[in-house]
């Protein structure tokens, strides 16, 4: 069904009767749609790449500078050298849980759901001492958003935030001492830059960045005393 303007007011209006509640209601639905829209520009963008068209092209029609298409649409120069084994193994799995949800996109829900099973990583750990399981995600998300019309296939385009998340993995590395990033800085990193799925999802079950950095410092001293 197409999201009007009404159906969105209905829908806010039909989950609380409280104005306060549903203010913010709103306000997660609308950072809803933002991801959405990033997700269907990335989807066309990338199907122009896969067509041979430049990027002054993109631009154009975008009513942009080639440089601004550029610089919205290419990944972030991240290099991967710094991140674990494991922290690798969980990105991979980011896509596998998009494409589960038939998802074109890989959210910072995708990433979330991905540290649940990192053989043994930190971020596993964690997860579990807060009482947060896997499936309990995964029904929220198909509340939250729901599932893809149509099965997907192949590597699915990083949204903006998830760009941001890894962005903020390597600065989560910084801030704790580490020299590597592994599958607990990925975790800090859902809660920093930007209010994703991802974040609001955790905070809900009283994770708060505090909480789960918290449980990440402890873990990590546990490991050493192991």
């Amino acid at each position: 069904m197409e999201a009007t303007l009404d159906s969105l007011i209905r829908e806010v209006q039909g989950a609380s009767a409280s104005t306060l509640e549903q203010l913010e209601l709103a306000s997660h639905r609308a950072a809803d749609l933002v991801d959405l829209g990033d997700s269907l520009l990335n989807h066309f963008v990338d199907r122009c790449r896969k067509d041979g068209k430049t990027w002054a092209e993109i631009g154009e029609h975008l009513g942009v500078t080639r440089q601004a298409a550029q610089k919205r649409f290419v990944e972030s120069a991240i290099t991967f050298e710094r991140f674990t084994d494991r922290a690798r193994l969980a990105l991979a799995h980011a896509n596998d849980e998009a494409r589960a949800m038939n998802h074109n996109y890989i959210g910072t829900e995708h990433v979330l759901l991905a540290l649940f099973d990192t053989n043994g990583g930190v971020s596993d750990r964690v997860l579990q001492d807060l009482g947060i399981t896997h499936d309990a995600m995964v029904r929220e998300i198909k509340t939250m958003i729901g599932r893809g019309a149509s099965p997907v296939t192949g590597q699915q385009p990083l949204t903006p935030r998830t760009k941001k998340v890894l962005e903020e993995a390597v600065n989560a590395a910084v801030g704790l001492g580490h020299n590597y990033v592994g599958t607990e800085h990925l975790l800090v990193a859902l809660f920093r830059g930007q209010d994703g799925v991802a974040k609001r999802l955790l905070e809900t079950r009283g994770a708060t960045e505090t909480v789960v950095r918290q449980k990440v410092v402890e873990e990590l001293l546990r490991s050493k005393r192991a």
